[in-house]
């Protein structure tokens, strides 16, 4: 969380200096005629033609030319090595992502703003040195170090910008500890000290931060409408610094995918892919193609998900860890819902610190049959997560309701079915509130409770249709059969059994085993394959006839078919065997 604050960090110091420098918003002000005199010994035309420069960089930075910025910024250095020459470069080159060279430029400007003592562009300097080598390094005790180094250089000094943005950081660490209470405390302290000071983009982005607070605390309307107006702020051009205008665009569509905001995400998806095309911004474009993506997964267009996540790995490059790994995660979550669950565990493993990753990992033990090792990661997660921050734990909450209904750990499963709904019923989005009543269905069937299942499972189908979810829906459709099944009714089992699988089949999905047959109706169903007879089986399964043929008429409900051949194609073709 430490580099949407950072990010943010250098647009303060656009905020002190004049309108028309404002507009490029990644580097710290021009210096006056004046101070360079004062602080360079009086060489007044080298400091006219740096200014010149200079604005000519921030100029290509505003716009999103950054060759054209390092191109002026150098031509700035070989007439007079400047710190604002530095920084304008560092910015130039950070978005290149050419890191030595960044580092470098950053370390020179921090070097000459101190021998100005110019403690507040000094301090700005340490809190980017911080965030790039969190981001591009993962070397956090030297992050920690310079951002140590920018909160005492400017105690003391009179508030200003900078402060705020400090301020921010402390908010986005409360946040990843999930203090969300401190959090928006502290959100809304920067967000004043923006207003007051005039700096709109620390204003908006303080707006931002209280909004990922509000939502991870449950609050969601009033959060997301927090997280829409920073990010229409910042893809209007409000924004001085393009670099937190980009976070907050991530982070919205981050939030919506969380929520499961399908809707609002689709929507601004289009927007934030617009504005980060025009500004040439690649890991923006990156990050926002792979939630583009898990939208397009959610509603079933794998091909379409696979192609803007193949193009999102291309726009997060290997310098850009963090960001990377968005798009891996999610083409492992691809790879699980398609069945294929050996490519899913190996891309989880590329980014195995990651929320999604957990999660994925433990919706692949549960598909491999092992609901033990899932639910012993949930736990896990779940314990780092207070219940103060509910919408970080409705994900692991519901699949440990699957865990431990299938162990039959039914009264653990009913305290975390309690928590799960009431989250679905907070939030209010129409996917959460329907795989609410998918594993609602789940508890009441296996507790014997099979007309409360089927109401469940018929609900969840609905909501899955409505947001047009079809594997979810399909998935919901193959629970329902079953319990249909132990009901009596047949004929329904069957027709419900169909639709779900002429879904999955439509979808190239590999059907999940134990949502469709028993481990020995697939044995059963194995030996019809090989050609032998009830009789030949029953002797070598040391089972009866009759139990044989219940096997295969429940087989035939299960997969919506009536003859021996078309069970052995359908379970064929759904990867069954």
């Amino acid at each position: 969380m430490r580099k949407d604050l950072v990010d943010t960090a250098a647009k303060h110091h656009v905020a002190t200096q004049e309108q028309r420098h404002r507009a490029a918003g990644h580097i710290s002000s021009l210096v006056s005629v004046s101070e360079h005199e004062a602080g360079y010994g009086g060489q007044v035309a080298e400091s006219q033609s740096l200014d010149e420069a200079v604005i000519a960089g921030q100029a290509a930075l505003s716009r999103g030319d950054w060759l054209a910025a390092r191109s002026e910024f150098e031509r700035s250095l070989r007439q007079f090595e400047s710190p604002e020459a530095f920084e304008g470069l560092s910015w130039a080159v950070w978005w290149l992502e050419d890191v030595p060279r960044c580092l470098d430029s950053r370390e020179q400007a921090y070097r000459l703003y101190r021998r100005r003592d110019d403690a507040r562009s000094a301090a700005r300097m340490a809190l980017w040195l911080g965030d790039d080598h969190n981001e591009f390094r993962g070397a956090t005790a030297v992050a920690d170090g310079w951002f140590h180094r920018a909160t005492r250089l400017l105690d003391g000094l009179e508030p200003g910008p900078e402060h705020g943005w400090l301020t921010v950081f402390d908010a986005h660490a409360a946040l990843a500890r999930h203090d969300t209470a401190s959090a928006r405390r502290l959100a809304v302290q920067a967000r004043e000290a923006g207003r007051r000071h005039g700096a709109v983009d620390l204003e908006m982005f303080g707006l931002a931060t209280e909004g990922l607070a509000l939502v991870a605390e449950g609050l969601v309307d009033q959060g997301m409408r927090y997280l829409d107006e920073a990010t229409a702020a910042a893809l209007a051009g409000e924004y001085e610094n393009l670099a937190p205008a980009a976070w907050t665009c991530c982070r919205l569509i981050s939030a919506c995918e969380e929520v499961r905001d399908y809707v609002r995400g689709t929507q601004w998806c289009r927007q934030v892919d617009e504005f980060s095309r025009r500004m040439n911004i690649r890991f923006v474009t990156g990050v926002c193609r792979a939630h583009y993506a898990a939208i397009l997964t959610w509603h079933g267009d794998f091909a379409e998900a696979e192609r803007e996540l193949t193009r999102a790995r291309d726009d997060l490059t290997e310098n850009r860890p963090y960001w990377r790994a968005e798009a891996v995660v999610r083409l492992g979550e691809l790879r699980r819902r398609q069945g294929r669950l050996a490519e899913a565990e190996e891309l989880f493993g590329q980014a195995p610190g990651h929320p999604l990753a957990r999660r994925g990992m433990a919706e692949v033990s549960l598909e491999r049959g092992d609901p033990g090792a899932a639910r012993d990661l949930l736990n896990r997660v779940l314990r780092r997560i207070p219940t103060t921050n509910p919408v970080s734990r409705a994900g692991p909450l519901e699949l440990l309701v699957r865990a431990e209904v299938a162990l039959g750990a039914y009264e653990s499963a009913a305290g975390h079915l309690e928590e799960f709904c009431s989250i679905a019923g907070t939030v209010r989005t129409q996917p959460l509130q329907a795989s609410a009543r998918v594993v609602e269905g789940l508890h009441a069937a296996a507790t014997g409770r099979s007309a409360l299942a089927c109401e469940c499972f018929q609900d969840a189908i609905e909501m899955f249709e409505g947001c047009q979810a079809p594997l979810e829906a399909g998935h919901a459709r193959l629970e329902l059969a079953r319990v249909l099944e132990t009901l009596g009714r047949v004929d329904e089992a069957r027709r419900e059994a169909g639709i779900a699988l002429r879904c999955l089949a439509d979808l190239g999905v590999t059907a999940r085993q134990h949502d469709v047959l028993t481990a020995r109706q697939v044995e059963v169903l194995r030996l019809v394959a090989d050609g032998l007879g009830d009789k030949e089986i029953a002797a070598r399964l040391v089972v009866s006839e009759h139990t044989v043929h219940r096997h295969i008429a429940n087989i035939y409900i299960r997969l919506g078919c009536s003859t021996r051949a078309a069970a052995v194609a359908g379970a064929t073709r759904l990867g069954l065997f």
